[in-house]
């Protein structure tokens, strides 16, 4: 297969694959090959895949082959490429965790949920992809894997934790991708690469088995187009009686008014949440997206939401969360694990329950805060990031910063309040990387985020790199 048809087939929606393989005109196999030559040729300069499982996948392609050309596809994702990252277990794929020390030691014995669920529609699982050590952190290095490189930039970061499945699929590495997003996880990536990626509300999508961050941590698509990850998005809310917080199955689509629109929406437009510092570049990226939904139909009001920042609330959850994570690695293993991480379960081990419990009712007190803001307002506008992508393999943007979190204020926030938020591509810094605008749904209200999502979407479509760039 030639370079341009490999992309060509590569880059097509759900929807256009499906309504290929509806008319024969493509099979599952031929996609899985442009896949696979897109993943041969470009993975080496961006590192997105822990493991790559051929022989599985083509199993999975000749299945879903045979059912398309007996006119009984499975549904909507039958035969389409999708990964999975590599925190989110796999029947008899080997989870690393991103980690030489905390690598599971034998196969996966059950698919995760949002895994059984791809599954049970056809979709072809590729492999997974590369994460910083057990999530942890914004941007996307393990010991185990190494460093992930932004497509539009490969010296830049692509952001985390689900960096190997964005770099992923902006370059046609696969179509749909199963993230985690604990403080960002999902939409960090999202904003760095150029891609649409949703964390939905808390408990719609079921997680087994329970993480150790726990409320805190969801699972969700990123994909090319808002379409392609609203129909990802109906598969992997699908119920599953592991999950004990999930939300009941109503058995909707987000399908369902997808076009409809924002018009008469209360959108409220904040470009720093009242406490974040934003690179002018960004700054005017997001503004001008602000009132691209204004012109719309929506009303947009430019208002904070009126919280201070939540950080140190966030990592009197957060690193406790690692170092339970982290509790079993033996004395003297510790030191194989990333610094970073040894450095957080460090600090956690110097606070008591007290503090933890604090920290919890702020958190509480914050998601109030949150439900009678959207009492007023049906959305809210942020930068999904206040800066563009930064050096490949560092934590920080600068020497003025410690964690991840002093460049991440805009995400970690909505992980404690568990509401819907998305982040859609808002254009291009003069340097050629791509920003993100942070789109909020009140809680439980996903389909308002993913019509707003396409109404911008429709004026401003996605763009791809579709090979890695250099400086």
């Amino acid at each position: 297969m030639n370079d341009s048809r490999a992309a060509e087939i590569a880059y097509l929606s759900v929807a256009d694959l499906t309504a290929r393989y509806r008319d024969r005109s493509l099979s599952p196999r031929e996609a899985l090959a442009a896949v696979l030559e897109r993943i041969d040729a470009f993975n080496e300069a961006v590192n997105a895949f822990a493991f790559v499982d051929r022989s599985g996948a083509m199993a999975a392609a000749e299945a879903s082959e045979a059912r398309w050309l007996n006119s009984a596809p499975l549904g909507p994702l039958d035969g389409v490429p999708a990964t999975v990252k590599d925190i989110v277990p796999v029947k008899g794929w080997t989870t690393t965790y991103g980690s030489d020390v905390l690598a599971d030691t034998a196969p996966a014995i059950e698919d995760a949920p949002a895994v059984a669920r791809l599954r049970e529609a056809g979709a072809v699982l590729l492999g997974m992809t590369n994460t910083p050590e057990i999530g942890w952190k914004g941007v996307t290095d393990s010991p185990a894997h190494g460093i992930t490189r932004n497509p539009w930039n490969t010296a830049r970061t692509p952001g985390g934790s689900s960096g190997g499945a964005a770099a992923a699929c902006a370059l046609g590495m696969g179509t749909l991708h199963i993230g985690t997003d604990g403080g960002g996880s999902i939409r960090i990536p999202a904003a760095f690469t150029g891609l649409f990626g949703i964390k939905a509300s808390f408990g719609r999508v079921p997680v087994y088995p329970p993480s150790a961050f726990g409320t805190l941590s969801h699972i969700g698509p990123l994909a090319r187009c808002v379409e392609d990850a609203a129909v990802m998005l109906d598969t992997l809310s699908r119920p599953d009686a592991r999950d004990w917080y999930a939300l009941p199955y109503d058995g909707g689509s987000y399908m369902e008014d997808l076009e409809s629109g924002i018009r008469g929406r209360k959108v409220a437009f904040s470009a720093t949440l009242g406490y974040a510092t934003v690179d002018p570049a960004i700054a005017a990226l997001v503004c001008r997206a602000a009132e691209t939904l204004a012109g719309a139909g929506a009303e947009v009001e430019e208002v904070d939401p009126g919280f201070d920042c939540p950080q140190d609330m966030f990592h009197h959850l957060w690193f406790p969360g690692a170092a339970f994570r982290c509790r079993d690695v033996p004395e003297d293993r510790r030191e194989e694990l990333d610094p970073g991480l040894q450095e957080i379960i460090e600090q956690s081990r110097m606070w008591g329950l007290a503090e933890y419990l604090e920290a919890a009712q702020a958190r509480a007190e914050l998601g109030v805060h949150m439900r009678r803001f959207h009492e007023t307002y049906d959305l809210l506008l942020t930068p999904t990031l206040p800066i563009p992508a930064f050096q490949a393999g560092d934590e920080v943007a600068d020497e003025n910063q410690t964690r991840w979190t002093d460049w991440a204020a805009f995400t970690y926030p909505f992980n404690l309040t568990q509401q819907p938020a998305a982040s859609i591509p808002c254009g291009f810094t003069a340097d050629g990387l791509p920003a993100g605008l942070q789109i909020i749904g009140r809680m439980h209200d996903e389909a308002t985020v993913l019509r707003a999502a396409r109404a911008y979407e429709r004026l401003n479509p996605l763009v791809m790199p579709h090979a890695p760039m250099t400086a």
